[in-house]
């Protein structure tokens, strides 16, 4: 059997040139600037053009584009080496907002012709901002490029074994670091909106269930859940990860940070947690700044995502969300295609 297997994650300019087109598709995704569309693509093109030039410094950082494409390949091809001989896996990366973008992946699943297709998001947390949004977009693309072809999601996975398993082996590998002196744990995860959690989207809850997933496993931890790269007016979730960084100082703590959220290095682990919380840090008498590193390919973290890819294909009439030790979502949490459906 052909399996293609479609890992999903945001992307990131390959270039200093494909920064503002980068930033023009972020903006111009209905998830992320809700409004009507008459309204939203000339906003995200005035946006776009207002931080592209913050943006290029931010990538100039890093050598002026971003890892990702690079490390989600890798995922990709040690995912496909875990699945082994039994079918004919091949694991197609697919960005929401640079390349390779949704059409383009899309025609080359088709080329491929496989039996059956897996939508996999590399967003551990399920949100209508990340994980709804692309799968969205790529049901969109294969109904107008006629692919039809049996297709099941892995909606979210918060506290799924292998994750955390890599989870708690990275984070106290962070803890050793930091030595034997009085440490707090702060799990930072992307921030969002108040009123995108307010109108029913899991994810705040879910980066909660992580957390507590892996502080339940290691036991005995100072910790607490922040949220980073806030941007704009509007109010967002918190406490944030500045705060708790200056918290963590003036309580004389070292500070060892594991970003749950993302499981790759971009700008946001790269830049804004290595270079510019670790200055807060300094500049806030922290007395040590740990920063863990992300899953990435770690044995364990490929693992249960390749669990979770044949259990879904084992029971295939369970759409999303299959597996899971209990429903990660309430009833509050309309943005749940689980909840939304009223299964």
């Amino acid at each position: 059997m052909k399996i293609a297997i479609v890992l999903f994650n945001l992307g990131g300019p390959d270039s200093p040139e494909a920064v503002q087109p980068f930033l023009r598709n972020l903006f111009s995704d209905p998830a992320i600037l809700r409004l009507p569309s008459l309204l939203r693509g000339p906003l995200a093109n005035f946006i776009a053009s207002r931080r592209a030039p913050k943006a290029r410094d931010i990538y100039a950082k890093i050598g002026g584009s971003s890892p990702i494409l690079g490390q989600t390949e890798a995922q990709a091809r040690a995912l496909e080496e875990a699945l082994g001989t039994e079918h004919e896996w091949r694991g197609y990366v697919c960005m929401r907002y640079w390349h390779p973008m949704t059409e383009a992946v899309v025609r080359s699943v088709k080329r491929f012709a496989p039996d059956r297709v897996v939508l996999l998001p590399l967003y551990p947390q399920f949100s209508t901002t990340t994980t709804d949004s692309s799968v969205k977009a790529w049901k969109e693309a294969a109904a107008k490029a006629k692919l039809s072809v049996p297709t099941q999601t892995v909606c979210c996975y918060p506290d799924e074994e292998g994750f955390i398993s890599a989870s708690v082996e990275l984070l106290k590998q962070g803890l050793r670091e930091a030595g034997n002196q009085p440490s707090r744990v702060l799990f930072s995860a992307h921030g969002l909106p108040e009123r995108v959690i307010k109108a029913g989207d899991p994810y705040q809850a879910q980066v909660e269930r992580t957390a507590q997933a892996i502080a339940d496993r290691i036991g005995g931890l100072d910790w607490s859940v922040c949220y980073q790269s806030r941007v704009g007016p509007l109010k967002w979730i918190g406490p944030s990860t500045d705060a708790e960084i200056a918290r963590a100082g003036a309580d004389k703590k070292a500070v060892v940070l594991y970003p749950l959220s993302f499981v790759s290095e971009h700008s946001e682990t790269l830049v804004e947690l290595d270079m510019e919380y670790r200055h807060l840090a300094e500049k806030s008498a922290v007395p040590t700044y740990v920063r863990v590193p992300t899953a990435g390919t770690h044995p364990a973290f490929i693992a249960g995502l390749a669990g979770r890819v044949r259990a879904v294909l084992a029971e295939p009439q369970i759409a999303v969300c299959h597996g899971a030790k209990s429903m990660p979502c309430s009833q509050v949490h309309v943005g749940c295609p689980l909840i939304a459906r009223g299964v």
